[in-house]
């Protein structure tokens, strides 16, 4: 296909792979929307990484009046470098208070910052953080982000502390976490630090890290939070949390349709980030004999999911409906393991098997319980979640060798109609006010003209159209010289070429897409749960829920540290 040799997939995910699943099965919209997040995940990278440094977080700065109103500053020294959360806590009408993105107040903000900050430094960002994008920063300031309380959950939690009692579980079971953010910005936007400043230093490297860094905090804060409200209002009566119910309580998030572009306009760092899973859940499957002590694990694991599973409510009634179907079909599965126990020949590809018949929740959730099972396969695959290369066209490839990439890669486009108005009734654009993605209804509202290249079916289709009229000797190069239109298509299906999970082989603009399936699949791999649609597109979600805390960091084995997946409430 003239492609040359040098620029194709070998990370460190190993030469010799075994037998993946299908792009085609895998890289659907109902594939990807029924995603569950696993031992890959950032978070659980970045919970690894603070684990095995034994990191310890102080207070170097804290002026909170008895409210809880101020500042705190939260600061960690990462792999030889300092950095701090600086939160900024301020009184919110409850009228001001919402998850939508153009708010402009909020009950906490918070900036990541690149060292030890100063009070000066404290005091000039008190200004700018609390007005988030509308504020003016430099390159110290490497995140930005905001949050608002949970507010029955949280004035439960302080009532019960502060009167000396641990608060409800069931009230913290239902929700989950004491505040929930609406966005967490990085990589240069609003003028703070750009990616490349921190990209190469060591323990920041992979993807999303210093975001996860930020929540992970944000999360702390939170939590300190908690207890300094309530021992302002309770004095001595006044407790502090209980370890289980802290690590139980994680940080919300409300997360729309910025999201989910950067799929599409980030394939190659999808294919890195599907293709690291895909291959850990093959060397799973692949273990020809298993412990006794890894069957009992497996045991374990299948239950801690089930009951995690017990503990998803929410509202949207499709999801809803899911979850019950999984919770039905995991109770079938560990019915039948007592009834049938595992083969010893290959057990973990036959618990897989096992899953063939029911929804793809359960597949899927079935994935990450057999990742979960051996570390020491699956954990070095995490560095291969990141990638320099870049989409690229190679303008010498002749159409026959494009045509042949466009049968073995585009096959799904033919099942799109793209005659069809519903093909195409939505399209996706930036908005001019908050330069945040968007989807318009292409026959009912103005701005198709500046969508975003996201018609991957029409694309394709009418390359083909015009590549029937040319000689399939023609170089690329030749050929676009007379389409340059297809420039972009091209380049995209000469990519998928060689990353087979590059390409989301579903219509994405169709009347049918739920944006929030992309949201899924990416705050899979960040490693959120309880995904709660509000619509569909947009989701509230959990981070960190189960994780260590800080005062776990100072006192736990690396290996209880990283024992926290599918949160469930008897986690002790």
């Amino acid at each position: 296909m003239n492609i040359p040799s040098d620029v194709t997939d070998k990370q460190a995910c190993g030469s010799e792979l075994p037998p993946l699943r299908s792009p085609d099965e895998v890289m659907t919209l109902d594939r990807l929307g029924a995603s569950f997040p696993h031992r890959l995940s950032f978070m659980r990278s970045f919970i690894r990484n603070i684990a095995a440094q034994k990191v310890q977080i102080t207070s170097p700065s804290s002026e909170l009046d008895q409210n809880g109103f101020g500042h705190l500053v939260l600061s960690l020294k990462l792999s030889g470098y300092d950095y701090s959360l600086i939160a900024f806590s301020r009184p919110l009408d409850d009228a001001d208070r919402t998850d939508r993105v153009i708010a402009t107040k909020w009950d906490a903000s918070f900036c990541l910052f690149d060292g030890i900050p100063s009070q000066t430094d404290i005091d000039t960002l008190s200004d700018e953080v609390t007005r988030q994008e509308a504020g003016r920063y430099h390159d110290k300031v490497l995140t930005l982000s905001r949050a608002n309380k949970s507010v029955r959950l949280f004035q439960h939690v302080i009532d019960e502390l502060s009167d000396g009692r641990q608060p409800d579980w069931q009230a913290i079971i239902s929700t989950g976490y004491l505040m929930r953010t609406t966005a967490v910005y990085g990589n240069g936007k609003f003028g703070i630090a750009d990616r490349a400043q921190i990209e190469s230093r060591e323990g920041l490297g992979g993807p999303f890290q210093v975001e996860m860094l930020t929540v992970y905090l944000i999360r702390e804060f939170t939590l300190y939070l908690a207890d300094f409200c309530a021992a302002q209002k309770g004095g001595d009566r006044a407790v502090r949390l209980e370890p289980a119910r802290r690590r139980y309580l994680g940080i919300g998030n409300s997360t729309g349709l910025g999201m989910a572009p950067f799929l599409v306009t980030h394939p190659v760092l999808l294919n890195s980030w599907i293709m690291a899973r895909e291959v850990a859940l093959a060397r799973v499957r692949a273990i020809p004999r298993a412990h006794h002590d890894d069957i009992i694990r497996f045991g374990t694991l299948l239950n801690r999911a089930h009951q995690h599973c017990r503990e998803w409510v929410v509202d949207d009634k499709i999801q809803m409906q899911r979850i019950e179907t999984l919770r039905t079909e995991l109770e079938g599965l560990k019915a039948g393991l007592i009834a049938s126990p595992l083969r010893e020949d290959f057990p973990f590809e036959e618990a897989f098997c096992r899953t063939s018949e029911c929804s793809h929740e359960t597949q899927e959730l079935m994935a990450s319980v057999l990742i979960e099972l051996f570390p020491d396969i699956v954990d070095g695959l995490a560095d291969c979640m990141a990638t320099p290369v870049q989409p690229r066209l190679f303008p010498s490839m002749t159409l026959s060798g494009l045509s042949d990439i466009l049968s073995e890669h585009y096959g799904w486009v033919d099942g799109v109609d793209v005659q069809s108005r519903t093909s195409d009734a939505q399209f996706w654009y930036t908005s001019e006010d908050k330069l945040e993605p968007r989807m318009g209804s292409r026959y009912d509202e103005p701005g198709a003209e500046r969508e975003m290249p996201f018609n991957i079916a029409a694309y394709v289709n009418r390359l083909r159209a015009d590549m029937q009229e040319a000689d399939d000797a023609l170089s690329v190069a030749e050929f676009l010289m007379r389409f340059p239109q297809h420039r972009f298509i091209i380049r995209r299906v000469q990519t998928t070429a060689r990353f087979p999970y590059a390409e989301i082989r579903d219509n994405l603009v169709g009347a049918d897409c739920r944006a929030v399936d992309l949201l899924r699949c990416k705050l899979s791999f960040f490693g959120a749960s309880k995904f709660d649609p509000k619509s569909d597109k947009w989701t509230r979600i959990t981070l960190y829920q189960g994780a260590p805390t800080a005062a776990d960091l100072a006192s736990d084995t690396a290996e209880r540290l990283d024992d926290w997946a599918f949160a469930r409430h008897q986690a002790g």
